[in-house]
């Protein structure tokens, strides 16, 4: 009976434990998949953020903090949101953050809405951007490089009247208003080939800027650019509303000057600033004499043009451009001595212009790299070189471009690597864009003033400024479209 007994006790333990085996079998499979995804996360979740979830361990912070504050989903200015954003992003109550851990919810609609994020068909939002190519920029999920496309027809264009557009454009630039009879060159308009660039109006551009400040810096082709965006702005209507702020930055006709260092204005009903600065080297020019009038001067190539340093704080976008400036003959007339650290360099005695602009232009794109954390939101832009079209000559031995025939030269630009190399290898790695525009505007070679200018010169023609309406127009489309 004994050894019966315990027999049948061990016989019952066996089975205890064996139900208990099973129990566990089945209890493991009904959780294995919950449990593998809690330990192993699925592959879009790797790189996704739901609206929902606040986990930013897997984000850049500088990639981050670029996304937050960028100055057309949530503003920062002085530590404080543009009175426009705080309306956007129903913020009124609430202060900005810096340097967040966490994507604040409270924020994330407004950054959803204006498309600095993008979702997936999930639904969740993708919060990597491609940082490499600087010509491109998102659109859907494939990347968009502004400076791929072709030339189209467009009844839409021009976005402005040459003949009205009188406030702002320069008599030289307004071939409507000289002796120029042909103007098919003002029906074209850019598409790039990845995307649907982004139409440009006044209401939605002065809109996007509200209290903001728009920065051109740079030679005669910025100059044009900016006035290109002055008519653009106002769709060519006289504005008498507009105010002249140039005071506040210092842009004030000096007595016996022929012209102002530049200008800016004020749309009222927005609060936007649009500017000009000239500065044809890009870099800092300071008197050696400043009592005497026929003084040289000391041409900084590693400083940024002080007006830039001094105003940068104030500024939103602001977009740089040199190159034809570089030449003997511009720096002897204009009495400029190349300095590198504070002393004359050896640059002077080399013929290499193009090392020493490449060098002033490498130099200024990484100081304003270096400036853009200390101001969240703002954008900067390097524009690349606008082309010349001289042919059988320069501009004073007879070079001449009467080509009135759109596109005669292709409509098309398929490569990716610019046409403008060194500005382009600059701001690679940088937060300064680029704004590449060399390849598309070498193939409108009928859109400058040519022999059409205001006081037409016998033997001599522009070939290097455009007419107004005209191709830095479209710069400025695609500068808006990046904005």
């Amino acid at each position: 009976m004994k050894g019966g007994f315990y027999g049948l006790k061990r016989r019952q333990i066996s089975l205890f434990l064996l139900a208990l085996a099973c129990t566990t079998l089945v209890i493991w499979a009904c959780n294995k998949t919950s449990f593998l995804s809690t330990i192993i996360p699925s592959q879009s979740g790797l790189f996704q953020l739901s609206p929902e979830s606040h986990n930013t361990s897997v984000v850049d912070k500088e990639t981050e903090i670029g996304l937050l504050k960028s100055p057309y989903d949530a503003s920062y200015k002085n530590g404080e949101l543009f009175e426009s954003e705080k309306k956007t992003s129903q913020l009124k109550d609430k202060k900005p953050f810096d340097a967040p851990d966490a994507i604040n919810p409270a924020i994330s609609p407004s950054i959803e809405e204006k498309g600095s994020l993008h979702k997936d068909n999930a639904g969740s939002i993708n919060i990597f951007k491609d940082r490499e190519n600087m010509n491109s920029t998102s659109a859907g999920n494939k990347a968009c490089n502004y400076a791929i496309g072709k030339w189209v027809f467009d009844d839409n264009h021009p976005l402005y009247s040459g003949s009205g557009c009188k406030q702002w454009l320069s008599g030289m630039w307004a071939c409507h208003l000289n002796q120029r009879t042909d103007f098919a060159y003002e029906k074209l308009k850019w598409q790039p080939k990845n995307c649907q660039m982004e139409e440009f109006t006044a209401p939605k551009f002065l809109e996007r800027m509200r209290h903001k400040t728009l920065a051109f810096i740079g030679d005669s082709l910025g100059r044009q650019q900016f006035q290109s965006m002055m008519c653009m702005a106002s769709a060519g209507q006289e504005m008498p509303d507009v105010v002249n702020v140039g005071w506040e930055y210092g842009l004030v006709k000096a007595r016996g000057a022929k012209r102002p260092d530049g200008w800016a204005y004020r749309f009222p009903t927005t609060n936007t600033t649009i500017l000009y600065y000239w500065s044809a080297s890009l870099c800092d020019l300071e008197p050696l004499d400043p009592t005497n009038p026929q003084t040289e001067y000391a041409m900084h190539l590693d400083r940024p043009p002080s007006f830039l340093s001094r105003y940068i704080e104030r500024f939103h976008v602001v977009v740089l451009n040199t190159g034809h400036h570089w030449n003997r003959g511009k720096l002897t007339a204009n009495r400029w001595i190349m300095h590198i650290g504070g002393s004359p360099s050896f640059v002077n005695k080399i013929d290499d212009m193009d090392g020493a602009k490449n060098f002033t232009i490498y130099s200024i794109v990484n100081w304003v790299n270096t400036q853009l954390p200390k101001y969240p939101g703002m954008k900067a832009f390097y524009r690349s070189i606008s082309p010349r079209h001289f042919l059988n000559g320069d501009w004073n031995t007879g070079g001449t471009c009467d080509n009135i025939t759109p596109l005669s030269n292709g409509k098309e630009v398929f490569k990716e690597v610019s046409d403008d190399p060194f500005p382009a290898g600059a701001v690679k790695g940088k937060n300064v864009k680029f704004l590449d525009v060399t390849a598309i505007s070498k193939l409108r070679d009928e859109g400058h003033v040519s022999r059409y200018s205001i006081r037409p010169t016998p033997g001599m023609q522009d070939c290097l400024h455009w007419c107004l309406p005209g191709v830095p127009d479209t710069w400025n489309e695609i500068l808006f479209a990046q904005i």
